[in-house]
């Protein structure tokens, strides 16, 4: 079982419940790339009984960012599930991801799931969508400012709570100096996880280390820089597995004996825990995330339920070390954790 945060036990016992039933059928997924349909096609599909619909999900993804294939492979399961047709597109400049919502608003799509990683530059585009009579629902990044926007359901982390999750760690291992790895400058959830982590790191300080995300040789070039220029860093806080990842490749051409810790996995940081090139990783279950964002809006359309009572559901935090790992290690080969 997952170590767990305080008040998140309870939460995070009933989302793995929920996840165990939808991992019944394995979804299909793809990175990146241009708006495209999934769920209209497969054995399984329209097992609701319900009308068919259609449900754009626009994320701000970066390319290659493998985080992002178990959001849609949820989000592709419960549209299975739920008769849907899912449009899944993605861009990490926000007025980008605002004129995707305005295209799937044009198009007269049923309903949105999005993320707000860049809440100013995503609310017109809410506010339009909203005003059009097409539901909204908040998942992964805007966990303090869906309310604000009108939004009804969020499906995510607090990351504050997170990032102080991960500084608690770092003072009970004793560490001293930390740099935390923003790969997107500005964006709400990363910038609220390096915050959490300098609050809750009552042991010691840390750093923030900007970097290019969409530039893997920007990463890593950064964080040898860092870590030659100085040696007293003995923890590397990463926010995304490919950028740990990254970080272990950084450390491996400098004397630095850092310990790299990181938010979020792929089946790669799976394996990186257990040869122990990573110390931890803290888990918001995206899988999850992707599922219920769907799912939230199928229920709202059918049957006007809604999930949370208005409060953000959480997915997360869990760590996952070597003390744990092997119980998730066959869902991350599956491509669902």
């Amino acid at each position: 079982m997952l170590k767990t945060t305080g008040r998140f036990r309870g939460l995070l016992t009933a989302a793995a419940a929920s996840t165990a039933v939808v991992l019944a059928v394995a979804g299909c997924s793809s990175t990146g790339g241009a708006p495209r349909d999934t769920g209209n096609g497969g054995a399984g599909v329209g097992s609701a009984g319900t009308k068919a619909l259609t449900i754009a999900m626009i994320t701000h993804q970066q390319p290659g960012d493998t985080f992002w294939d178990l959001i849609r492979k949820g989000a592709e399961m419960a549209a299975k599930k739920d008769n849907v047709t899912l449009r899944y597109s993605n861009d990490p400049q926000a007025p980008n991801q605002a004129n995707l919502v305005q295209t799937a608003i044009d198009s007269k799509v049923d309903g949105i799931a999005l993320t707000l990683a860049s809440p100013s530059a995503m609310a017109p585009a809410v506010a339009s969508a909203l005003k059009a009579g097409i539901p909204v629902t908040a998942f992964n990044a805007g966990f303090n400012e869906y309310k604000g926007m009108g939004i009804g359901q969020y499906f995510g982390q607090d990351e504050t709570t997170a990032g102080r999750a991960v500084g608690e760690k770092l003072t009970q291992e004793g560490a001293k100096k930390a740099i935390c790895i923003i790969q997107q400058q500005g964006q709400v959830q990363l910038e609220s996880r390096c915050a959490g982590v300098k609050a809750g790191f009552t042991g010691g300080s840390v750093e923030n280390l900007n970097v290019n995300g969409e530039d893997m040789s920007d990463v890593q070039s950064k964080v040898t820089a860092k870590l030659q220029q100085d040696p007293s860093i003995d923890r590397i806080v990463a926010l995304g597995a490919p950028f740990a990842l990254g970080a272990v490749k950084a450390k491996a051409g400098t004397s630095s004996k850092a310990a790299v810790v990181t938010f979020d996995t792929n089946a790669a940081m799976i394996d990186a825990i257990k040869k122990g090139d990573v110390a931890w990783a803290i888990d918001q279950q995206p899988y999850l995330q992707g599922y219920l964002a769907v799912d939230s809006l199928w229920l709202y359309l059918t049957n006007r339920n809604t999930i949370g009572g208005g409060q953000p559901v959480s997915t997360g935090p869990a760590f996952i070390d070597k003390t744990n790992v092997d119980a998730v290690a066959e869902l991350a080969k599956a491509g669902t954790r």
